[in-house]
């Protein structure tokens, strides 16, 4: 298993201790890059017509927001084709 799957993986069993960098690089990775990047805030573009982005930000001590994490895992799964 790649770095990024097991990435996604521990994001699904345990969303609410999910580093904000490794949630960057998630979805760096299926996203590209940010395009917008201001603070602690960055904007990725999604494929898909209607709310074509997903927003994510910085929480307290370096974590990423869970809620954010859980849009992230649906984007994901709406990116491959999951229900």
């Amino acid at each position: 298993m790649d770095r990024i799957a097991a990435r996604v993986e521990d994001m699904r069993r345990s969303p609410q201790d999910v580093r904000f960098v490794d949630l960057a690089k998630v979805c760096e990775h299926f996203f590209g890059k940010p395009r917008q990047r201001s603070g602690s805030h960055c904007v990725y573009r999604t494929p898909w017509a209607g709310d074509p982005r997903v927003n994510i930000q910085c929480g307290p001590g370096g974590k990423a927001k869970v809620y954010q994490v859980r849009q992230v895992l649906a984007a994901i799964a709406r990116l491959e084709h999951r229900p």
